[in-house]
């Protein structure tokens, strides 16, 4: 016997639609059992953002990398190689790179068939390789282009020579003779070469003696005559032509320069004897071309025998590179030598921008936070420092331009140089006036940075001060300021960092292209922060935009690049120390 079920009588009827839909989500529930939707966990938006850190490392990671390949090989020696053309045109040089490219129609046509047939068959492709020939003084080019359809072949002779010059770039050639005196005492590569490392060393030290000489002592003895001059003419200007104080220092000046007349005269002498023996040693040089040239060992950096070096000479002669890259100035329009001005301008004013920037931004930051009640005219300056941060760097330029150096230096000038006008002293680009332009610039980061360390110290720390009865300001320089001081050093690590990479702004309050003579001397104030001075960002700009000899430049870019980002890592490592050291002061404030 069956029983039926019925439904309650008292039960009302579902509208028909409820009764489908609640079907249809029985359906999509069991169709996705055992869990939500995709979109429902997420799941997308954590890879989109992974995916996004991911692009950006990997974009980080390959600049890095890029710049330092081609920033260290750069100094690493190539072998010199000897390359004939098929019109019998030789070619002696470093190859720098190589390049594929499509000839142009006409040289397309002009080439025999064979050498048509192999293009064709390339897609009308051609393959060449870019020689660094040098010896600029002779053909009035750094570089050619070798195609392999042009080429009879190549070879590596045994006695090419690379011979970096104080002037003129480098030297491709083989030794032929040594003279001394003007004879031969040498007349074969092997005896040339042996003369030249015997007495190579001593003449560059005759030649850094005569260097110092012309840079240091008679530079020593211009400061005299220029500072007497400039007493004469205060004297002049304060007292008139017919007072004492003038034709006391007027006597003064003719006495002065009297003196410097005679060191001078003394100076020139010990560097006329120095130039006189350096020019006894001559070596005499032969191109691929079969041109002859004499070249005094005075004038020669370093020569290698470049097909000859084994890996400790190579490796040797890479270090010495680097040596000199860091340790000398630049010469040959800045595309060799050294940057040790640079790096110099770079450090110096990066820490006075920073020893600038932190004070005034921690104090704005303490006024701010600290003391200033909420009101809209707080809320305009915070406004106004936020925009400030955006505004494009060369703004600042031209501002620092304007009023540090024409108004703030102008006015210096007038009260206490008046003596050295129409030239400026400090109303022009300095050091000075760049470090105050870049701590402009850089003044948001770090009043921002402040502003968050102090909001983040406890509230308790301040009222548990102020129980034990010290002052706001007390309880300010005490409890507040060192608990935020990593976060203060958070914002000075990022304003160094952005301060040692801008460019735009150095351009037109100091910055230049050469200033070999550095900001800091034996000479009394000793900080002469209206110099102007070099700065590797600049010196970047100036190798990849304004070198006459752009393919030489182009590896030096790479490694001056690779040496500011090094010098700019290890500020803020030593910041980053500096800050943990803080940290670990004040465990309790970590925040």
């Amino acid at each position: 016997m069956s029983t039926t079920l019925k439904e309650p009588q008292n039960t009302p009827a579902l509208p028909r639609e409820i009764i489908r839909g609640s079907m249809s989500a029985r359906k999509k529930a069991r169709g996705n059992r055992g869990g939500r939707s995709l979109l429902a966990k997420g799941e997308p938006m954590l890879w989109l953002t992974g995916g996004g850190l991911v692009v950006a490392v990997v974009m980080i990671i390959a600049l890095l990398t890029l710049v330092i390949i081609q920033g260290a090989v750069t100094f690493w020696p190539k072998p010199v190689v000897q390359f004939t053309l098929k019109d019998n045109t030789i070619y002696m040089g470093e190859v720098t790179r190589d390049d594929t490219y499509k000839p142009e129609p006409g040289v397309l046509n002009s080439l025999p068939a064979d050498v048509q047939a192999d293009i064709a068959a390339n897609e009308g492709w051609a393959h060449r390789e870019l020689v660094r020939t040098g010896n600029f003084d002779l053909t009035n080019t750094h570089f050619h282009w070798v195609e392999d359809f042009n080429s009879q072949g190549q070879t590596l002779p045994k006695w090419a020579t690379v011979i970096e010059r104080n002037s003129w770039g480098r030297f491709y050639g083989m030794p032929k003779s040594f003279l001394i005196d003007g004879k031969v005492v040498a007349d074969t590569p092997q005896a040339a070469w042996a003369e030249y490392i015997k007495y190579h060393d001593e003449v560059r030290e005759r030649w850094h003696e005569r260097r110092g000489l012309e840079k240091h002592d008679i530079g020593r003895e211009s400061r005299k005559v220029d500072h007497a001059r400039l007493e004469m003419k205060s004297a002049l200007l304060e007292h008139g032509k017919d007072s004492a104080e003038y034709r006391e220092a007027q006597a003064n000046y003719d006495a002065i320069e009297a003196q410097v007349n005679v060191a001078y005269a003394k100076i020139r002498e010990e560097i006329n004897a120095l130039n006189a023996e350096n020019d006894r040693y001559q070596l005499v040089m032969e191109t691929a071309q079969g041109q002859e040239k004499q070249l005094g060992l005075a004038e020669i950096v370093r020569a290698y025998p470049a097909n000859q070096l084994g890996l400790g000479g190579k490796i040797s002669l890479y270090l010495s590179r680097w040596w000199e890259f860091l340790s000398d100035e630049p010469r040959e329009a800045n595309s060799e030598g050294g940057v040790f001005p640079a790096i110099f301008g770079t450090v110096a004013m990066t820490l006075i921008m920073s020893v600038l920037v932190v004070p005034f931004g921690v104090l704005a930051s303490l006024y701010l936070r600290e003391y200033a009640k909420a009101g809209p005219m707080i809320s305009a300056v915070r406004i106004a420092i936020n925009n400030l941060a955006g505004v494009p760097s060369i703004v600042f330029g031209v501002f620092g331009l304007g009023f540090f150096c024409y108004v703030v230096g102008g006015t210096i000038d007038e009260v206490f140089f008046k003596a050295s006008l129409p030239n400026p002293t400090f109303g022009t680009g300095g050091l000075l006036w760049a470090a105050l332009t870049l701590a402009l610039l850089t003044l948001p980061v770090v009043i921002v940075s402040t502003e968050e360390a102090l909001a983040a110290v406890p509230g308790s720390m301040r009222e548990g001060s102020y129980g034990c009865g010290a002052s706001k300001w007390q309880t300010i320089r005490r409890i507040v300021l060192p608990r935020a001081m990593p976060g203060v050093m958070t914002g000075a690590i990022l304003a160094m960092a952005r301060g040692a990479g801008e460019v735009a702004p150095l351009m037109l309050v100091g910055a230049v292209k050469l200033a070999p003579e550095l900001p800091i001397d034996g000479v009394y104030p000793f900080l002469h922060a209206q110099r102007s001075f070099m700065h590797l960002g600049f010196h970047v700009y100036d190798l990849g935009f304004q070198s006459q000899n752009a393919e030489a430049a182009k590896p030096m870019v790479f490694t001056t690049t690779l040496l500011l980002i090094c010098i700019v890592a290890f500020l803020n490592l030593f910041a980053i120390w500096l800050r943990a050291r803080l940290r670990r002061k004040f465990v309790s404030s970590q925040f």
